[in-house]
């Protein structure tokens, strides 16, 4: 679906795009052969692998193979380590939407109290670093909660800004918000449900219906950071084609 949906929205703001796909099966050598031929190939200026990956292949090895000037997706070690130490790079996709809509709709975040459920790689750990950095979308108060955390109930009470990023459908209910707080799903989990016309049914990590008579403001699944996430990589990608251009 994630795939599809970039496709598409490359096709509607003018980007060209080329979608390969290789077998299940395929070596890990296979695969990085191909992301260095895209690496030294000049006509295209972002590159990213979508996650996760079959077992035998080592998805370190393969992002750290991406040159980090063309890792729109923001996962190479080198620029999560710009990241960290707040210096110009590509934020990864799915945090750096989350900017951009807490910046669309001017929610203060300025000495908030913000809890982040989840530690990836991909969403947690860097949205955590953002919230809590010296810019217009951060200057929070940070808490990263995950699966060893005591309390956790208690301390998503005192979120002024929850972000849920755990991968368990409709895991946040009422009784962990604090009311008038902002909540952030990230969560995409396909459910089964036979009274559905695909046989299943995208949910979030949050109970969107019972959570949103709570919070100030809430992100809906499908339709919410999904969407926004496209739109960070976008972003990232027009940044490393004027970047390759300069």
């Amino acid at each position: 679906t994630y795939v599809a949906s970039k496709v598409k929205n490359c096709e509607e703001t003018g980007f060209e795009s080329t979608l390969i796909r290789l077998p299940e099966d395929s070596t890990e050598a296979t695969l990085l052969d191909t992301i260095q031929s895209l690496n030294q190939n000049q006509d295209i200026d972002g590159i990213l692998v979508q996650l996760p990956l079959p077992k035998h292949i080592s998805e370190e090895k393969v992002i750290e193979a991406i040159d980090p000037r063309k890792d729109v997706d923001g996962f190479h070690p080198s620029n999560i380590g710009r990241l960290v130490q707040g210096l110009p790079t590509f934020i990864p996709a799915t945090p750096y939407g989350i900017l951009l809509m807490l910046e669309h709709f001017n929610i203060p975040t300025k000495g908030k109290h913000a809890v982040v459920i989840g530690r990836s790689n991909i969403v947690g750990r860097p949205m955590s670093t953002l919230l809590s950095s010296n810019i217009p979308q951060g200057n929070c108060t940070v808490t990263l909660c995950h699966s060893h955390t005591p309390n956790l109930k208690e301390i998503c009470q005192q979120a002024d800004i929850l972000v849920a990023a755990l991968g368990k459908p409709e895991f946040v209910t009422p009784d962990m918000v604090k009311p008038g707080a902002v909540i952030i799903d990230v969560g995409i989990t396909r459910v089964a449900d036979a009274t559905a016309k695909k046989g299943f049914r995208i949910k979030g990590d949050v109970h969107y219906d019972s959570v949103s008579a709570v919070a100030s403001a809430i992100t809906p699944v499908p339709g919410g950071v999904g969407l926004m996430t496209i739109a960070g990589l976008l972003k990232n990608t027009l940044q490393a084609y004027l970047n390759n251009r300069g």
